[in-house]
């Protein structure tokens, strides 16, 4: 609907617009020379009408950087050459598209302010460009608001994450040492030969004040660890033949029930590489598994150790699967990125392959893969070589445990503890190493530990409920579900001892719920429990063994 306004009212609105404060109206010529400037220009700019008309382009007043940023932004979008003026900035307008940008003005004194401004083409009755109309209005109000409203929101988030970092760390590195000093003073309490008297009384004080020290820990700390995002890694020269020999041993049962062939390479001389001994043993369970998983029937997987350049070896997984093309390869470390394996058959989130690459990158390591699609593919890790431990290292400690004698051929029977902190799994091991009929795999987090889970069906499990990725409720719950692994008794460990969180998570089937640090003897007697009701659950006495 058109509303006919007369001729004086006309030009009486016509002048209050242009006389408006407000709003800069400036309005060029075909050549982009200016021809009206306003009041609101003037009040805006500090330029009298006067000095700008017939002199000066909308560009001059605006930032020149800002302007030559713009005009290349512009010519790379069309794919052609736009210059620095008012070509960059009528560009569109004159094809019909009206613009709205957001520019940086200079006034006359050489001072800056943000501003929003529309740029329209304008055309005579035969559709000609006569001209272009610059409206604008001053932004400085709305940055200022976005910035402060931006200073606010990042104080607010340093401010969360200062929290969090605090209690995390509070609670890693109090709990963290504190576990490890209770725990093996309960070692050195209850070893063979006995300790002495006055050994026995001064860990006695140990194991008293330790106690003592977690009541305060758990007060001040209201028992909750939070995700801080936070890796532990401990560098070490791990024996790269022994890890590799304990990969073997864990993944080989998968290999056998998919039929896949499965090569390792023989160490005739020890080599080391600098590493998380943990964390390296998770990065090749991985990657031996996806390898299997992805393999054709009856396929092959070939483990191959070669040096590169000096200081460094790389470990090659060579399968003989589909393969990947080249778009499918680009996309191989994205999270929850499944290439297209989300309806087949074998199950995954997508993020292992990522975790893996962020543990090696931590360990000063390089992970990558080449792949042929049709015929399979090469996933490689280098890490870097170093020496031999020296004599007393931790790693030599655990060969002075003394073992029992039991009688040759007693079958094994597996524990899987799902842990990520390298010292409370090394507590266990001591502790399994009294009992040698007992063998222990750990896992660093929750899928590897499904993983584990499924593929070497331990009679009991150990699951740790702080896990990086999916906490120990989520694993249990997961391998509940799952009728290969639902008869698994599921032991929960964690530092949170609030009653109604115990009660929670022996509702929701965790067969027994022991808080950290552990005391030993309840910690064996739950154990044994619950490799008892494992027995009873089979109704039968382990007969396999694993090597």
């Amino acid at each position: 609907m058109e509303v006919d306004i007369p001729g004086s009212k006309a030009v009486a609105l016509q002048n209050a617009i242009l006389a408006s404060a407000t709003f800069s109206i400036i309005a060029t010529d075909e050549h982009g020379i200016i021809q009206l400037f306003n009041v609101g220009a003037e009040r805006m700019l500090g330029y009298a009408a006067a000095e700008v008309v017939n002199r000066l382009t909308p560009s001059d007043l605006h930032d020149q950087q800002d302007v030559a940023a713009r005009a290349r932004a512009l010519s790379h979008e069309l794919g052609t050459p736009i210059a620095p003026g008012l070509d960059a900035l009528a560009f569109k307008a004159s094809r019909g598209i009206e613009d709205i940008d957001d520019l940086t003005y200079v006034r006359k004194d050489g001072s800056r302010f943000p501003a929003r401004v529309s740029v329209t083409a304008l055309r005579n009755g035969a559709g000609g460009i006569i001209g272009f109309l610059l409206i604008g209005t001053d932004n400085s109000a709305r940055k200022r608001a976005e910035s402060e409203l931006h200073e606010a929101m990042t104080a607010a988030d340093s401010a969360n994450r200062a929290k969090t970092d605090f209690l995390s760390s509070m609670s890693h590195e109090l709990r963290t040492p504190l576990n490890a000093i209770l725990g093996f003073a309960q070692l050195m309490d209850t070893d063979t030969p006995a300790p002495t008297s006055s050994q026995k009384r001064s860990l006695g004080q140990i194991l008293k004040a330790g106690w003592y020290l977690l009541e305060l820990i758990n007060e001040v700390l209201d028992l909750a660890l939070i995700e801080s995002g936070k890796v532990t890694l401990s560098p070490e020269p791990v024996s790269l033949g022994e890890v590799m020999l304990e990969c073997q041993t864990m993944i080989e049962p998968q290999a056998q029930q998919h039929g896949i062939a499965m090569t390792f390479p023989a160490f005739e001389t020890p080599c080391f590489v600098k590493a998380d001994r943990t964390r390296v043993k998770q990065v090749l369970i991985n990657l031996l598994s996806n390898a299997i998983k992805y393999n054709k029937p009856a396929g092959s997987v070939v483990v191959v150790c070669s040096l590169r350049n000096p200081g460094l070896i790389r470990i090659s997984f060579r399968d003989t699967g589909a393969g990947l093309t080249p778009p499918q390869l680009a996309q191989l470390f994205q999270p929850f990125n499944r290439l297209g394996e989300e309806a087949g058959a074998e199950e995954g989130t997508g993020i292992g392959l990522v975790v893996a690459k962020r543990l090696v990158e931590l360990m000063g390591g390089a992970i990558g893969a080449d792949s042929t699609a049709g015929v399979g593919s090469v996933f490689w890790v280098d890490l870097a070589l170093t020496t031999a431990p020296q004599l007393g290292a931790r790693k030599t400690e655990p060969a002075a445990v003394v073992r029992p004698d039991v009688p040759a051929g007693t079958p094994l029977r597996t524990v899987l503890y799902v842990e990520d902190n390298p010292a409370n799994l090394e507590l266990v091991e001591q502790l399994m190493a009294r009992r040698p009929e007992l063998q222990l795999l750990g896992a660093a987090d929750g899928n590897l530990g499904i993983e584990l889970a499924r593929t070497c069906q331990p009679e009991v499990i150990l699951m740790d409920l702080n896990l990086p990725g999916i906490s120990g409720m989520e694993a249990m719950q997961i391998l509940r579900a799952d009728s290969t692994t639902a008869h698994i008794p599921i032991i929960a460990l964690s530092a949170n001892a609030v009653a109604r969180d115990i009660e929670k998570a022996l509702e929701a089937g965790f067969v027994n719920y022991l808080t950290k640090p552990l005391r030993v003897d309840p910690f064996m007697d739950a154990l044994d429990a619950a490799l008892l009701a494992a027995q009873a659950s089979t109704g039968r006495t382990p007969d396999r063994e694993i090597a």
